[in-house]
């Protein structure tokens, strides 16, 4: 649901070029817009500068010069300068879209970060400015607003080149200096200068703002904060959270040390010593984070960016205010100062040092008292009515109700009673039901003009993603699969046995693919561990071989035809039993495999010569040449030495070393 924009950019077409979707942020120097590229169909983040910074032509000639050189930086952790120009009186920047939140409500939400991820940001940040550094330009206004943190755990800093160009136009027309107190170095606040320090500096104050939860010095007033970074130097982070290791101290002593001969020169040098202080740590030390409350509804998930883009894409005729920062960044800022140069610091006039006011002449006559009189009436009239009208009438402030927890259309209407309008957008919400409001900006209890825009972030209920196909999968592919559907995959899997599917392939998954599930649900992946193995027993040789063949095969899991048979002659092994077995006895072999027996046909059978008739020594030769045994029987004395029968008749077959009887007269 939308609502009419009171921005006038917002459906305009700037330079023949960026439709201006919506809003996104605005700061103290420009308003950031969601824009569509006509000419490279993309969506681009439009920056444009406030009309009141862009009147002088100092500042516009710095602003597009920055922005020049803030374009031809080249670094993965900068937010890309696509292009600038200008049309009518509209100043612009176009940048790359960064899906995500700022550092800025990473803090918020989580009340401080653990240690190592305090240290990986500063160093991802230090690492795109030392890019900025090598090419001469400097940041200027390092601050958590300005680094994005992206939906996909990309590290970017922004607003390069503008936060220059302002600062530096301002103080050469008006001797004063742009910037967030909370992060100035001590130069910059004294004499308005500024090099690469004065951002490793600001990257310090951040770091220790990561660390404790709220920056190193506040104040009731900017020029009290600017002040303590003068005259004092940044406290060490233990102080706050007792268990914080020396080194982290030191190292934010470094970094935030007020003598620039002290502090490193530029980023790069800082980076050297934040990587020295993070390889230092171990991972107990990284994982601990403050004990700081955080405001955790500053987190919740919103509606998928892909969705909202699709809608404003389809619908051009799109009015809508409903401003996307308050679901990607809905953290508190902090706000850009104008601060004279020299305010802090500078010297005092002596006590008796007085200026002399020459006395005007009295003038005591009636008529002039009269004037003066009458105009004193009509100013205070026009005081009262005034003052009716803004504290008592139509121009009167109203408080923002607390509508959390209230239906959409209650909240619409309660605010509609106040003359309030409301702009809504949408997330999911792990708590909240649906169509129940999640969040309120301003915060309940705001003063607020009539007519103004409330934000409120309504509840879609729990986000239900469905499972992805999984099955076939090998187990890193498919929790690759699992994490790319925004799901979790289980830290443990079941293990099956499986003789068809390779090990380490996917074979089901709980919940099943196509179900509908919860965003924070996991899945569990049933994962094969490959074929059963088994152990060839060492007592099938001598058993018959179609006893051997149905007991492997069912051991292997096989068809009896898998067992292969091979018949050999044995004088050992009866005919049918088994003689040897393969795999050996005792091997270990996965189920599914083959094997083979060899089967005894018992002994090679061969013909029994004929040998009767002969001469016992001719006969006895021929059968012991065929491979028989031969024993002599005397008839008579076997005087003629004729063999005259055998026991074995001829033609017979026998073994080898069979026994042959010959009978001899």
């Amino acid at each position: 649901m939308s609502a009419v924009t009171s921005d006038p950019l917002v459906g305009r077409t700037v330079d023949g070029r960026y439709d201006v979707l919506r809003r996104i942020a605005r700061g103290g120097m420009a308003t950031v817009y969601l824009a569509s590229d006509r000419r490279l169909e993309r969506h681009v983040a439009l920056k444009v500068m406030h009309p009141h910074l862009a009147d002088g032509a100092d500042v516009v000639a710095r602003f597009r010069r920055e922005a020049r050189a803030a374009a031809r930086l080249a670094h993965p952790g900068i937010v890309a300068v696509l292009d600038q120009g200008v049309d009518g009186e509209t100043n612009y920047l176009t940048m790359e879209f960064i899906a995500g939140h700022t550092l800025r409500t990473e803090i918020a939400g989580h009340g401080s970060l653990r240690l190592g991820r305090a240290l990986e940001i500063t160093s991802a940040v230090l690492d795109a400015l030392a890019a900025a550094h090598r090419s001469g330009l400097v940041h200027r206004d390092v601050k958590p607003e300005n680094v994005l943190l992206g939906t996909d755990g990309r590290i970017k800093v922004a607003d390069f080149g503008l936060a220059r160009a302002v600062s530096e136009a301002t103080v050469a027309s008006t001797g004063t200096l742009l910037g967030t107190v909370a992060y100035l170095s001590p130069e910059i606040v004294s004499s308005g200068e500024a090099n690469a320090s004065a951002d490793v500096y600001a990257v310090g104050v951040v770091l220790y703002e990561m660390l404790t939860g709220e920056p190193p010095f506040t104040g009731a007033t900017p020029i009290q904060v600017a002040y303590r970074h003068v005259h004092e130097d940044v406290p060490a982070p233990s102080d706050a959270v007792p268990w914080l290791p020396m080194e982290v101290d030191e190292l934010v002593a470094t970094l935030t040390a007020r003598s620039t001969d002290v502090r490193p020169a530029d980023a790069g040098v800082a980076l050297e010593l934040v990587r020295r202080t993070l390889n230092g740590l171990d991972a107990r030390a990284k994982a601990l984070r403050a004990d700081v409350a955080g405001r955790p509804e500053l987190l919740v998930p919103v509606v998928a960016l892909e969705h909202e883009l699709e809608r404003l894409g389809a619908d051009d005729d799109v009015e809508s205010d409903a401003d996307v920062t308050r679901a990607l960044d809905r953290g508190p800022g902090t706000g850009t100062i104008a601060l004279p140069i020299g305010a802090v610091g500078r010297q005092e006039p002596s006590p008796g040092a007085t200026a002399s006011v020459p006395a005007a002449p009295r003038r005591r006559r009636r008529r002039g008292l009269a004037w003066f009189l009458s105009i004193l009436i009509l100013l205070l009239a026009t005081g009262a009515v005034g003052a009716w009208y803004y504290l008592l009438g139509p121009g009167s402030p109203v408080t923002v109700p607390d509508v959390v927890g209230s239906e959409l259309e209650e909240a619409r209407a309660e605010l509609g009673e106040l003359e309030l309008e409301l702009a809504s957008t949408d997330a999911f919400d792990d708590v909240a039901p649906a169509g129940t409001v999640i969040t309120v900006d301003p915060d309940p209890g705001t003063s607020l003009a009539r007519g103004e825009t409330v934000d409120v972030v309504v509840s879609l209920g729990v986000e239900m993603l469905e499972v992805p196909t999984l099955v076939d999968l090998t187990r890193e592919a498919a929790e690759a699969e699992i994490l790319e559907a925004r799901l979790t995959p289980a830290e443990e899997v079941v293990e099956q046995t499986d003789r068809d599917v390779p090990a380490g392939v996917v074979l089901a998954s709980e919940p099943a693919a196509g179900e509908s599930v919860p965003h924070d649900s996991e899945v569990v992946l049933t994962v094969s561990s490959g074929p059963a193995e088994v152990t060839i027993p060492d007592n099938y040789v001598g058993k018959e071989s179609e006893l051997v063949t149905t007991a492997l095969a069912e051991l292997l899991d096989v068809p009896d035809t898998a067992i292969t048979l091979t018949e050999v002659f044995s004088t050992e092994v009866p005919a049918g039993m088994v003689i040897s077995v393969s795999p050996a006895p005792g091997s270990v072999v996965p189920q599914g495999s083959g094997a083979s027996l060899e089967v005894s046909k018992g002994p090679e059978l061969f013909e029994i010569p004929n040998v009767q008739g002969r001469q016992y020594g001719e006969a006895e030769q021929i059968l012991e040449d065929a491979g028989f045994t031969v024993e002599r029987n005397n008839v008579l004395g076997g005087f003629f030495g004729t063999v005259r029968s055998q026991d074995v008749a001829p033609g017979e077959m026998r073994a080898r070393g069979t026994l042959v009887t010959l009978t001899v007269v």
